[in-house]
């Protein structure tokens, strides 16, 4: 098998070239040969501007915050921020033993639910397409605890984990999983749109850069609250979470500008992988001028915000940094744009076989392990003992059996639901006079079909 890289080569290398006379054919067909060699390496040097000699001397160096070189695919060890070299220890944010569990736990509830869904998809009860952030918690942990309920965050496909951070009930959003009438949208959603307005959970989105515009929107009620009506309580801050590949597309510079432009309440928070799908971050992603690898964070300054970089696979880190955002957008300082470098454990999605990522690559980032990294801090520090520890894990797993436990005796959703939530009218156009929805209705379908609907 091939991918789908591989194949963009294939189908390249046998293009016909035009034929007009022996001449003609003769000299497109030196061009075509050399081009196709030419475009060749430069897809996999993955850098245009840069010769193929530069690019197989490049090597990251020690201010460099990027993971791994693109031609060796050696792992550095995650830093800090952009300036801290190898050798510096991190600086860990002040911390107390209630803040300590509260991280703890929110990241090992992330981790069983997601390890328990994959279960349950095995066994056929959880349907469609499902996304797991094995590996990715501390991220959701260390920027949404921080947030108040009445804050908002919008999702991408990969949003259980950040439902749960947000506050919203396991066993509704494991009822939505397996699409029950008792999930958190009624079974409506499924594993990729998870919506709380109780909890200003603005949705997950199956397609890259959807939500951003969304979490924008919700920037600037905001602010028009706040600047224009003049209303002391609007001081929201809006947390727009979305992929290294999310930041290719247009959405994604045209929020960056209009949130700069009216200096909006958002932080825009990519969670780096490294893999957008089977996509390789180095092959997708143009360096900065005058870098030599791609540093997304940088992007931030030339829309007049702050960038950062922050290790996603150290959750004070992550905390620390997006404090200092909250704190800017909650004092009407505009947004910030911030990099977490970190990794998922698992394919892109449960139907993925996960045969592009090397065995090296898993095995070096699964010793970063988030969870297991801070439990050590915890209990190195004092912040909390071997018993407190094994507390937290038991009142993990008890919640996640009783999500399992809830969502399997629920209901399914029953008919009477099926036009809810699909219009903003639904006077207008699925129910009928007597009231009833319109596929009550015996004659529906063949009046639809007389009208060619």
């Amino acid at each position: 098998p091939i991918n789908s890289f591989q194949r963009h080569q294939t189908m390249a290398a046998h293009a016909t070239p035009v034929f007009i006379g022996v001449a003609a054919l003769v000299a497109t067909t030196i061009l075509f040969v050399y081009g196709s060699a030419a475009g060749s390496t430069a897809a996999n040097i993955g850098a245009g501007t840069l010769s193929p000699q530069s690019r197989a001397s490049l090597k990251p160096s020690h201010t460099s915050s990027r993971l791994f070189s693109p031609q060796t695919r050696k792992f550095r060890p995650f830093t800090r921020n952009a300036v801290q070299t190898e050798t510096e220890a991190p600086v860990k944010t002040e911390i107390d033993t209630e803040n300590a569990a509260m991280l703890l736990e929110d990241m090992h509830l992330g981790r069983k639910f997601e390890d328990a869904t994959a279960q349950w998809y095995q066994r056929g009860k959880v349907f469609g397409f499902v996304h797991l952030g094995n590996g990715q918690e501390a991220v959701s942990s260390g920027s949404i605890k921080q947030l108040r309920n009445d804050d908002y965050i919008c999702s991408t496909y990969r949003d259980h984990v950040h439902a749960l951070s947000k506050g919203c009930d396991p066993k509704k959003v494991m009822a939505e999983l397996f699409a029950k009438k008792t999930g958190i949208c009624n079974g409506q959603g499924g594993s990729m749109h998870m919506f709380s307005k109780e909890n200003n959970m603005l949705g997950g989105y199956a397609f890259i850069g959807e939500g951003i515009p969304v979490a924008l929107g919700a920037a600037f009620q905001t602010a028009y609250r706040r600047n224009v009506l003049k209303d002391p309580t609007a001081d929201q801050v809006t947390l727009a979470f979305f992929g290294d590949g999310t930041t290719n597309v247009g959405q994604f510079a045209e929020c960056l500008n209009m949130a700069s432009l009216y200096k909006l309440p958002i932080i825009f928070i990519v969670e780096n992988n490294l893999w957008a799908i089977g996509m390789y971050h180095y092959r997708a992603t143009a360096p900065s001028l005058g870098d030599q690898l791609p540093h997304i964070y940088k992007k931030g300054p030339a829309f007049g915000m702050p960038g950062k970089v922050v290790d996603g696979m150290d959750v004070l880190s992550v905390q620390e940094t997006v404090a200092e955002a909250i704190e800017r957008a909650r004092n009407g300082e505009g947004p910030t744009l911030i990099e977490a470098e970190t990794y998922r454990y698992r394919g892109h999605s449960l139907a993925d076989p996960d045969v592009l990522r090397t065995a090296e690559e898993k095995e070096r980032f699964a010793k970063q392990d988030p969870i297991e990294k801070f439990r050590k801090y915890c209990l190195e520090t004092g912040l909390l003992t071997e018993s407190q520890i094994e507390d937290i894990e038991k009142r993990v797993d008890a919640k996640v059996q009783e999500a399992i436990e809830f969502a399997d005796s629920s209901p399914k959703p029953d008919k009477s639901q099926l036009l809810n939530n699909v219009f903003a009218d639904p006077k207008g156009f699925g129910v009928d006079e007597n009231g009833k929805y319109r596929y009550e209705n015996p004659s529906f379908i063949a009046k639809s079909a007389a009208a060619g609907l």
